[in-house]
Formats: C-alpha cells, sequence, structure tokens
C-alpha cells in the first residue's frame, strides 16, 4: 500500500481530518479516478477520495475504490485533468460584481470599443436602450485608451457629444484614470479652481487651468461613484453572481481588496446569513485609515460563512497601462504635456508607508502593498527592510501587488527579506506593445520577470486584478506560459514560465500567500476538497491553446459549484 494511502486511512482513524471530519470507515462521499490527476504536491495518484469537504485519500485506483459506498459519486475523469481549485492570488470582488451590472467600455477581446466614436455610440445607446432619464448618472468602465485609434482618453469635450443632459462618468481600465462629460463636473462643482488631492492629478485644457474631464488617481475622488446606479440591495445579489462567475473560471477561493472596514464587516453579516459557495478573504483598504483605526485591523484565520479578513493593503502608485506608475529612470513616453523627466508619482505618503508597516509586522498582520513602478517597488521593499532591521526575520509573507517594473536587484532583496511578488502576468498581452512605448524594449522585457524570480528561488504568485481584466485563470496560465503581445511577438522570452510554474502560482503558491498551505493548494491527503476539472490536461496541450481549456466543474467543500452547460 502506498504511503498517502496508510497517512489517509490514519487520519480517518485518529479523525484528525478536520472538526467536521467523517465518521472512521464511512464511505467516501466521492472519488475520482483518472490518468491525469494534477496533485501540485509531487505525488503520482490514479485516484482520490473525497469525505464531507475533506480529501482523505489518494493513490491507486483499486486502493481508493475499496473506499466507495452505495452512494459514493465516483467521476471518471478519462481525459479529463483534476486539479486543485484554482486561487485568485489578487483581484476585487466587489468590482467584478458591480460591473457586471455598468455599461461596458473595454476593448477587444474583453469588448468591443476601438475608438472614441465607438464609445460615444455605446453610451448614446445605452441611454437610449434604458430611456434613461435625463439627470441621471452614467457610469462606463474599462476604456483603454492603449487601444483606441485616437490612443488618447476621451475628455469632457467626447463625453458631451454622448449626452449634454446626462452626468457622465467612465472609468479606466487600469482603474486608475477617470473621465466626466461637461455636466459630470459642473455637478461636483469641479472647475479652474478646485483643489486636487495629494497623490492625484486633474488634467487640463491645452494652455488653460480649465479641467480636461480627466482625472488621475486620488483626483478620481472628486467625481462621483457608483453608489448612486448600485444600492446596496442590488450590490449584494451581484456579489452572489460574482461568486458564480468566479467558480465558472475555476476558482474556489477569491480576494476581495483595498475595502474599508464597513464593507468587510457587512459581508460578513450576509455570509452568516448565506454563506458564499467558496471562500472570500478580504484586505481592509490602508491608505485612508487613521493610526488607531489601522491598529483595530487583524488578519483573520477562521471563516464566516465564506469571508475572513486577510489582512491590510496600502497602494503606493499607480498603473503602468495607465502611465502613473511611480518610476526611477524617466517614461519613453508620458502622457500629453509632460516633460521629458516625468517619472510620474507616489499615490500614498512615502513617509507614511516607512512610519506604519513597523508596527503591522510586529502584530503579526499581513500587509499587501500595490506597487507598480521600480521608484515605488523601491519604496515597499525600504518599508521593510527598516522594519525588520536587526530583527529575526519572521513568516511575514508582506506581499508585492503587481510588482510590474522590479528590478533584478530589487528581486535579490525581495529574496532576502522574505517578501513575495504577486505578478499582473497577463500584461505581456494586454499592455505589452503598449509598454514597449512607455518603458523601451529592456525595461518592458522585464515585465512580471517569472523566470528571474524562480532562478532566485523566491515564492511567487499571479494575478488576473479582475474586474480589470475577466477572472480567466487558464488564459493566465497561456500568457504567464508564452509572453505573447497582441502584435504577435514574444515581450521577453527568457521571462516566461513553464506550465507548472504557472499552475503552482495559482494553486500550492497562492495558498501559501494567503497562510493557507496547509489547507489548500494541493490535492494531499487532509487538505480541503477544493477541485477544478479541465477537459483536457495543460501539460499535454500547445502552449498556444492552453486558454481554449474549458472548465468542466468546479467543486468548492466538496461541494459541485459549477458544471459546465451541456452541449445541445
Amino acid at each position: 500500500m502506498k504511503l498517502p494511502v496508510i497517512c489517509s486511512i490514519l487520519l480517518l482513524l485518529l479523525g484528525a481530518c478536520a472538526p467536521d471530519s467523517p465518521p472512521a470507515g464511512s464511505p467516501a462521499d466521492m472519488i475520482f479516478i483518472g490518468d491525469h490527476i494534477i496533485t501540485m504536491d509531487d505525488s503520482q495518484v490514479q485516484a482520490v477520495a473525497v469525505s464531507g469537504d475533506i480529501i482523505t485519500a489518494t493513490g491507486s485506483e483499486d486502493e481508493i475504490r475499496t473506499l466507495a459506498g452505495e452512494q459514493t459519486r465516483i467521476v471518471d475523469l478519462g481525459d479529463q485533468a483534476l486539479l486543485p481549485g484554482f486561487i485568485d492570488a489578487h483581484g476585487h470582488f466587489g468590482g467584478v460584481a458591480t460591473y457586471s451590472a455598468l455599461l461596458d467600455l473595454s476593448s477587444p477581446p474583453v469588448g468591443s470599443m476601438t475608438s472614441i466614436d465607438d464609445i460615444v455610440a455605446a453610451i448614446q445607446a445605452w441611454i437610449r436602450d434604458r430611456e434613461i432619464p435625463s439627470g441621471q448618472l452614467i457610469y462606463g468602465v474599462g476604456y483603454d485608451d492603449s487601444l483606441l485609434a485616437e490612443r488618447r482618453h476621451p475628455t469632457r469635450d467626447d463625453l458631451d457629444r454622448a449626452s449634454t443632459a446626462h452626468p457622465i462618468v467612465i472609468r479606466h481600465v487600469s482603474g486608475h484614470l477617470n473621465a466626466a462629460n461637461s455636466l459630470a463636473l459642473q455637478d461636483r462643482g469641479i472647475d479652474a479652481d478646485t483643489a486636487v488631492p495629494e497623490g492625484g492629478v486633474m488634467r487640463r485644457r491645452p494652455g488653460s487651468d480649465e479641467p480636461n474631464g480627466v482625472m488621475e488617481e486620488t483626483a478620481m475622488g472628486l467625481l462621483p461613484g457608483t453608489s448612486a446606479l448600485v444600492d446596496a440591495e442590488l450590490g449584494w445579489q451581484l456579489r452572489r453572481d460574482a461568486a458564480e462567475i468566479y467558480a465558472g473560471y475555476g476558482v474556489t477561493t477569491i480576494q476581495e481588496s483595498n475595502v474599508s472596514r464597513g464593507y468587510v464587516e457587512a459581508l460578513k453579516e450576509q455570509a452568516r446569513r448565506e454563506p458564499f459557495p467558496v471562500d472570500i478573504v478580504t484586505y481592509t483598504m490602508g491608505n485612508p485609515l487613521s493610526d488607531e483605526a489601522l491598529a483595530e485591523v487583524v488578519g483573520e484565520k477562521d471563516y464566516v460563512g465564506g469571508v475572513r479578513n486577510g489582512g491590510v493593503k496600502f497602494t503606493l502608485d499607480g498603473s503602468p497601462q495607465g502611465r502613473t506608475a511611480w518610476m526611477s529612470a524617466p517614461y519613453d513616453e508620458g502622457p500629453p504635456g509632460v516633460g521629458a523627466d516625468y517619472v510620474a508619482y507616489p499615490s500614498y505618503d512615502p513617509q507614511a508607508w516607512r512610519d506604519r508597516i513597523d508596527s503591522l509586522l510586529a502584530r503579526g498582520v499581513p500587509v499587501l502593498a500595490h506597487a507598480n513602478g521600480d521608484a515605488a517597488i523601491e519604496l515597499m521593499i525600504d518599508g521593510i527592510d527598516q522594519a525588520l532591521a536587526g530583527e529575526t526575520m519572521p513568516d511575514h509573507r508582506s506581499v508585492i501587488i503587481h510588482a510590474q517594473l522590479i528590478r533584478p536587484d530589487q528581486l535579490d532583496r525581495v529574496q532576502r527579506l522574505g517578501i513575495i511578488p504577486s505578478y499582473y502576468s497577463v500584461h505581456p498581452f494586454f499592455w505589452g506593445d503598449w509598454h514597449r512605448l512607455s518603458f523601451g524594449e529592456d525595461r518592458a522585457s522585464f515585465i512580471s520577470p517569472v523566470r528571474a524570480t524562480v532562478e532566485r528561488g523566491i515564492p511567487f504568485t499571479i494575478h488576473n486584478d479582475s474586474p480589470i481584466v475577466p477572472p480567466d485563470m487558464m488564459r493566465l496560465v497561456e500568457i504567464t506560459v508564452n509572453r505573447e503581445t497582441r502584435s504577435g511577438s514574444v515581450l521577453g522570452p527568457d521571462q516566461r514560465a513553464t506550465v507548472m510554474e504557472a499552475l503552482h502560482a495559482i494553486t500550492l503558491g497562492a495558498a501559501f500567500q494567503y497562510f493557507e498551505e496547509d489547507s489548500k493548494g494541493s490535492i494531499t491527503p487532509g487538505k480541503r476538497a477544493d477541485f477544478v476539472i479541465l477537459a483536457q490536461d495543460p501539460r499535454e496541450v500547445e502552449p498556444g491553446d492552453l486558454a481554449e481549456i474549458a472548465i468542466v466543474e468546479t467543486i468548492a467543500r466538496g461541494e459541485s459549484v459549477y458544471r459546465q452547460p451541456a452541449v445541445r
């Protein structure tokens, strides 16, 4: 008998799997059998047994079939592959929910916008088809200046063509800029004399102080949000729907990042009334909190109805696709009107970061820090370095979110300090060609440097940052493996991942980032029964076909939460 089976039977006999472990000797609730079981723990198995929400045994088909009873569901995988459930290493669950109710202004392959005229027409159609009365806010999301024919942001004048009777706000695909028409500016009293919040920019009309409608970073807060369109009741229903969207991509643990403490408690209250079918880990938004409020943030270990607060998140800079990522050397091509020395700017007071990170690490609160440009990454690393100076290295697992323009010397410091980079590794396809213009070939080619990270033995994860792009995990894997841009070239071929490295980053690697590697991320006896069934084994398809592998079924806590619709 193989060792994993022996260990599994011992766990069953001792009742040590979990508080709700099945009675010793009871039949398995579910058994998977097949030649394409990717455990992620290096074991080679033909079958997996599940009781309740726990993986109880793995081993050969003959061994595991002895655990079947009359009611056991037996899944013969055939050519399909069984993997641990996918883990969203970074994203905004609530954004996915809210965006589903708003006007989609994305460019291909997500949407259909290719010009500013397309955006104007889409807004007009949205107003007309929904018979939206004058004065009601129109909110669109996902426009991408890098993919529009005009290669610029829509301005107030462009949006005035869509309507002068409705306030209009549209949000950039990065989430770090938005644009408004004249009525939206007027309704908020925004004019040439409006004070701009620190860490933001209000773009102006040429030769004037009058705003042109485009707001960067913290200045976005001057414009209205979506609360007038998505009330609390609708918001909660959209979140239920969003959990199903994620499950359809094989995701069994979702991140909800950069949210208020009040929202976290409200989400838990909803989960108490009706548990979510998958897990959601929230991260409280740290930037606006007072020192007193920040001192009350904790990293929770236990889920409430599928929800727990994982820690705190800070945002240190902006977006490379929005050209607001804070750099140490000038952009090759920056936004309109900036000088040749443009490096963007921090979106949070650097000294505040340095002052606050120490107490969080001392209290054991997990910390995420959004940092895209190498200057912001340097600030993030410096804060951790100073906080840990002279101390025994704690298992803090602080995360650089995105880490797009990290440098090789910074990777060396990351390795020494135990920091985890979570790479926004869909960028080579979605914005790789744009980054070549912004940063030049050398810097652009080192974006999301997975290979250099692997060579240094640094734990890492990868993510979609949904809703910026949909939570399509197999497309994320394909782009990480291939690094092919929209134009068909390969951005930094020496930084490509293997298929197994990319899969590890969205399973066991992501579980490690969440401090959940003992319960998730691999098909190992005693761990949670979170699985995804793929139509094909990703190790056996062409690298360019990885994104086409269908999600057949997603299982969370031993329960099926998504099944591929039957073909008629």
